[in-house]
């Protein structure tokens, strides 16, 4: 089981949260993580900011819920795979910041964290159930179902279902 696949089962095991869907900002604020929404240019998804004994993670207020949603579950991410760091800022476009850790691998890092976002908004046995359960004749059918019944875009959902081999692909 990879990192991050861990860290977000420990954090769904620590809570008791067994059903979807899964709230990441309720999540957050169990840790003391205060979640705040603020408008953002739209290049920019969210923020994490660590300052002492103080997190706090800006979402984009204009992204669309399940991006925030997301956004919020990555940022969860980055704070609990990748310490030390006082200020993460998620844009599409690359920021570098000229710092000690300036010579690190940041894109594994949003890797990591869009892989823990995955694994704690659809853990994979909940996702399991609800593909074996499901009506579809598609895999297009099956992201779409999968991805209102975890509350996640079509396209992450598309992405979880194709990396836990569930689907090959929603085109086929």
């Amino acid at each position: 089981m990879a990192r991050s696949d861990a860290a977000a089962k420990m954090l769904l095991t620590q809570f008791g949260i067994d059903e979807a869907p899964i709230d990441p900002v309720v999540i957050a604020e169990k840790l003391g993580v205060l979640v705040v929404p603020q408008d953002m240019s739209d290049d920019v998804s969210g923020m994490l900011l660590r300052r002492g004994d103080e997190q706090v993670i800006g979402v984009n207020q204009k992204h669309h819920e399940n991006r925030q949603r997301f956004t919020v579950a990555h940022e969860l991410g980055h704070l609990r795979l990748h310490r030390g760091r006082p200020l993460i800022l998620d844009t599409d476009t690359r920021v570098n910041f000229r710092d000690t850790v300036s010579s690190m691998a940041t894109d594994r890092e949003e890797m990591e964290a869009n892989r823990f976002a995955a694994a704690l908004l659809a853990p994979e046995p909940m996702v399991r159930r609800a593909a074996r359960e499901a009506e579809f004749r598609t895999a297009q059918q099956l992201a779409l179902i999968m991805a209102r019944r975890f509350e996640m875009s079509e396209v992450a959902m598309n992405y979880r279902l194709i990396n836990l081999g569930i689907i090959a692909d929603s085109t086929t």
